[in-house]
């Protein structure tokens, strides 16, 4: 009877290493499992100095990470140029606007919509004077229906340029 168990053993192990191997073989990096999404003009054929990328696509299109958005134009120099943005609103509505507008635009570059966005995380500088407005701004996009899981993050700037008052970085999943 224990000649049998440890015979049973060594099956079961060796079951398991096969299961194991299958498993690690399925997981093969062999093939690119992710897109780079990149906004008209942000091509890397463009000669756009972007040292990011808009957005990644994961799983054939149906995840897509998007980079923290600042509502600064793009593409803009690297590093930064504090007079490319001197034109701009950087009121917490119009920052937002912007911002949202990026990020469907974004979306939609992949495939998408803007209620494909089921994740955002708001970097915000002074929540108690811009946050209200920011929510305000993103729940248009939304639309009624539409509630991505949030968090928001009070910071002291936005590596961009210290008068932006939101980055927002985003989740999408696009439907095959």
């Amino acid at each position: 009877m224990i000649q049998s168990l440890v015979q049973l053993n060594k099956r079961l192990r060796i079951w398991a290493l096969i299961f194991i191997t299958l498993i690690l073989c399925g997981c093969s990096t062999g093939d690119q499992q992710f897109e780079y999404i990149h906004l008209p003009g942000t091509e890397p054929s463009s000669g756009a100095n972007m040292p990011f990328t808009s957005a990644i696509s994961v799983g054939s299109g149906q995840i897509l990470f998007l980079s923290g958005t600042s509502g600064a134009p793009v593409p803009h120099s690297h590093p930064h140029d504090a007079t490319e943005f001197d034109h701009l609103d950087f009121g917490a509505e119009a920052a937002t606007v912007r911002v949202m507008e990026r990020i469907k635009r974004t979306v939609e570059a992949a495939g998408g919509e803007i209620t494909d966005v089921i994740q955002v995380t708001k970097f915000v500088k002074d929540v108690a004077t811009n946050g209200d407005t920011i929510r305000e701004v993103m729940n248009r996009y939304w639309g009624p229906n539409h509630n991505p899981a949030s968090t928001t993050i009070e910071i002291v700037r936005v590596a961009s340029d210290p008068r932006f008052v939101l980055e927002v970085e985003a989740v999408a999943v696009i439907p095959q």
